[in-house]
């Protein structure tokens, strides 16, 4: 094993690597930028790493990395986060297979950055683990610590180290580096599309796991109780080294102090270091305010622990007074130091504190506790009453019909065209948020993924990283193409990744009812504007190859898509084809059912609505059809009559 010298950035870049991090995704932003760069000139040949055009783009191409089962890293600032909140809230829900570590650098000060927010309010917004570490050693060991848990409960997790952890520098043991993460290679299952039945099932998914991390981290090595006493200190990250020295400052000044007047006392405290502060180790912190009278929290930026301890002792009843930012005995912004610690701990521990008026009154907590569940239990009881009353009678559930698209959706053509051209071949389907998105139902089942508006374009950049050898297809709207699109199809031009992007251009935002977008020429005001092109915008991106063509005709759809699908580099292609309900119908179809075999390819391909079965037969609902005539292109024996296209 080697001893270098390295910048907190740099130990947790070599962590990464010795985690065996497989891609590194990111945005450069002070104070992390040296983590992607330091694995990047680390590389050991096998890390695939790359500056993305923004966090957002970052996160997503990581994604669908971790989809394939690689460990992955994507770093960032803290307001960087705000850009990719979108995907980490998703994300959050749908998880992970391989380990995904995000990494916000925080900056208290602030030094250089807009604004001081704290990284560890989106841990609990987004319900993720988030670490907290307080030196670049422990930066080092902890990122594999976090690498692990997200493997162990398929989640991303949140790392949150700040400025001082990240530009200070230790003396690291480096240890012998894992191989990289190597790809399961993408099993396609329903859990990768994001639907709100999904939703709510996880949802209640991840408020089950919340305790069981909550009882995992109470006994988490980096989460540390020591001493004893009925004052207690609780600090983390870069905070809890400073307190440490401020403490060994002081107990310095009391030895001295002691032999001028030949007398012997020590300062007696509790000390808790919380290293993941959400979930909140709740066992730990308990056994923590067991016997404490008073407790002082040093902590950056926000009161994020005090606020935890201030419910537990509320929630458990207990005597304990908190002092922290919310009293004034902490500064409420900046940078901690050691000088601010050493003042605050030494007016703690020397005499109670006399401050009536900043002292957490909690015998007048406590009896608002009791008063509002002696009221809630009240109503509780009332509740029952009126419920057994009242009770209707039960009914039958209500039989689950799923959504579809609609009977003539130019979206069900682009699918199957695509579907029809990769038959045989191994691809990805990466959708997007739309209409289209009900593309992922039986029977053709043509959207793999989905995760937020615009991910489809770099989930897909993402899972080509993990399986090269896989076509890898995203499916994006006229209108989320110019929603967060752009950027996406930016990325993969400027990072050189083959991925095939399918426009589906029906000139409208067709799923929210109908909306004007860049690209229909019309603004809400209802004034003619300048119609962006897409086309023309591929151009200028550097797409390599772009086809336009209609979706309802078959077979030009499919020889598109093949073509598309040898491009190395992006190609595209768009179909073009306006929504139904801007569009005249065509003209209907029917059934001779005297040329129908009853094959029901014309159901079983399709799926559309307005063909249904009637004894043997094929029929067409005269009140869906609305002429697109794929139908009559799909059946083998010329049995749908009517125009075709």
């Amino acid at each position: 094993m080697e001893q270098v010298l390295l910048m907190g950035n740099e130990a947790i870049a070599m962590g990464a690597i010795r985690a065996g991090v497989a891609v590194v995704t990111g945005y450069p932003g002070t104070p992390s930028t040296e983590i992607l760069e330091t694995v990047a000139r680390k590389n050991p040949g096998n890390i695939y790493v790359e500056w993305s055009v923004n966090e957002k783009s970052a996160l997503e191409v990581a994604a669908g990395a971790a989809y394939a089962g690689l460990r992955t890293m994507v770093t960032m600032k803290q307001v960087g986060l705000n850009v990719a909140s979108d995907p980490l809230m998703s994300l959050a829900y749908i998880g992970v297979e391989g380990g995904m570590v995000i990494v916000v650098a925080d900056d208290p000060g602030p030094i250089s950055s807009q604004t001081e927010q704290d990284t560890r309010h989106f841990a609990s917004f987004a319900k993720l683990p988030v670490f907290d570490p307080s030196s670049p050693e422990e930066a080092y060991q902890m990122i594999d610590d976090a690498f692990a848990y997200s493997e162990e409960y398929k989640t991303p997790v949140l790392f949150r180290p700040t400025t001082r952890v990240c530009h200070g520098s230790a003396s690291i043991v480096l240890e012998p580096a894992q191989a990289a993460s190597s790809a399961c290679a993408f099993v396609k299952n329903p859990k990768w599309t994001i639907f709100p039945r999904l939703s709510y099932e996880k949802h209640l998914q991840i408020e089950a796991r919340r305790p069981i991390l909550e009882a995992d981290f109470s006994s988490y090595l980096c989460n540390i109780l020591t001493g004893s006493g009925k004052k207690g200190i609780a600090t983390g990250g870069i905070s809890y080294a400073y307190t440490c020295e401020a403490i060994q400052v002081l107990k310095e000044c009391r030895q001295r102090e002691n032999d001028v007047q030949k007398n012997s006392s020590d300062i007696d405290y509790k000390l808790f270091k919380v290293s993941t502060p959400h979930p909140f180790p709740v066992k730990l912190a308990l056994e923590f305010l067991s016997g404490l009278d008073e407790v002082l929290v040093i902590e950056e930026l926000d009161p994020v622990i005090e606020k935890e301890l201030i419910f537990l002792c509320g929630q458990y009843h207990l005597p304990v007074k908190v002092f922290g930012k919310l009293t004034g005995h902490t500064p409420q912004a900046g940078e901690n130091s050691i000088e601010i610690a050493r003042k605050a701990i030494t007016k703690f521990l020397k005499k109670p504190n006399q401050d009536e008026d900043c002292r957490l009154n909690l015998s007048t907590l406590n009896a608002k506790h009791e008063d509002i569940n002696n009221k809630e239990e009240c109503i509780a009881e009332e509740d029952q009453q009126t419920v057994e009353v009242i009770q209707p009678e039960r009914q039958p559930a209500l039989p689950v019909r799923p959504s579809v698209l609609c009977a003539g959706c130019p979206h069900r053509a682009s699918f199957y065209a695509v579907k029809k051209a990769m038959k045989g071949k191994k691809a990805v389907f990466s959708g997007d948020i739309g209409c289209y998105t009900l593309g992922n139902a039986s029977p053709l089942e043509m959207v793999d993924t989905c995760l937020c508006m615009g991910a489809g374009i770099t989930i897909a950049q993402g899972l080509h990283r993990a399986e090269p050898n896989t076509v890898n297809f995203a499916f994006i709207g006229d209108s989320t193409f110019f929603h967060t699109g752009i950027a996406g199809v930016i990325n993969a031009v400027y990072n050189e990744t083959d991925i095939v992007l399918i426009i589906l251009d029906n000139s409208t935002t067709a799923m929210t009812g109908h909306q004007p977008h860049p690209g229909t020429g019309k603004t809400m005001m209802g004034n003619i504007a300048e119609k962006i092109s897409i086309p023309a915008v591929l151009q200028a991106l550097g797409v390599k190859q772009i086809t336009t063509c209609n979706p309802l005709n078959l077979k030009q759809a499919v020889a598109a898509v093949q073509d598309a699908a040898v491009v190395r580099g992006v190609s595209a292609v768009i179909f073009e084809y306006p929504c139904i309900a801007i569009a005249k119908p065509g003209p209907q179809f029917t059934v001779d059912t005297g040329k129908c075999s009853g094959c029901k390819r014309c159901i079983k391909e399709l799926g559309c609505p307005a063909i249904t079965w009637k004894v043997d037969k094929a029929e067409i609902d005269s009140a869906l059809c609305y002429g697109c005539s794929l139908c009559t292109q799909v059946c083998s024996f010329a049995a749908i009559g009517g125009e075709q296209v």
